[in-house]
């Protein structure tokens, strides 16, 4: 098990290998294996990669993010210039129906709404719009139709874990109900239980995902 000073350095090093993020301008605090990331970075975007670079470190509990995004002044754009760009990418990347999806943007943030069929299309909204220039940040409220059967879902949860080979798959629970799944038990790090969590988004008509799943070390 690393101490919160290992992880510190882990966190900074995965940082500074990270070509989306400049590390100089992030710091990093840990406290019992809970990381908060601090400052001030150019682009929504950067800040994302920050996020998702922290997350892939071993031994990372929880993160907090008090990352502030502070645009250069030829980033910026008025909010009618970024609802725009956004709905012409949303138009010319997603496979979703017209009209579908909505965009409302209020000092650069962006907000996703709307309904689609599967929570890939959800999660693939957000990335057409998220390295856009003059966007500080998002909320996907976009939700997914109502689906098949919970036994199904569950099947093809349980299935999915299999083929990803997951090491902990038959440590966790699966409880199924409605559209919503329920994921418990212990899992022995945080890419196990994103990959999890993937596998239970990835199932159809899956509108819900409660992570009740512990990181044990």
């Amino acid at each position: 098990m690393k101490t919160d000073a290992q992880l510190k350095q882990d966190v900074i090093a995965e940082l500074g290998w990270e070509p989306a993020v400049n590390a100089a301008q992030i710091g990093v605090e840990v406290n019992a294996g809970v990381v908060t990331l601090a400052g001030h970075v150019n682009s929504f975007s950067e800040k994302w990669h920050a996020e998702h670079a922290a997350q892939r470190v071993s031994g990372v509990k929880a993160l907090a993010v008090e990352i502030d995004v502070n645009l250069p002044g030829l980033n910026k754009r008025t909010d009618a210039d970024i609802a725009r760009a956004a709905g012409n990418v949303l138009e010319w990347t997603m496979n979703a129906p017209q009209d579908s999806l909505k965009v409302m943007v209020e000092g650069g943030w962006i907000t996703l709404s709307g309904t689609v069929d599967w929570q890939y299309q959800k999660q693939a909204a957000a990335a057409a719009v998220r390295y856009l220039m003059g966007v500080t940040g998002i909320s996907n409220t976009i939700t997914l139709k109502p689906g098949v059967s919970a036994a199904v879902v569950k099947k093809d949860i349980e299935a999915a874990m299999k083929r990803h080979a997951q090491k902990d798959a038959q440590n966790i629970k699966i409880d199924v109900s409605g559209s919503k799944v329920t994921l418990a038990g212990n899992v022995h790090s945080w890419s196990e239980r994103e990959q999890a969590r993937h596998a239970a988004w990835d199932a159809p008509g899956v509108r819900d995902v409660v992570d009740n799943m512990s990181v044990v070390y």
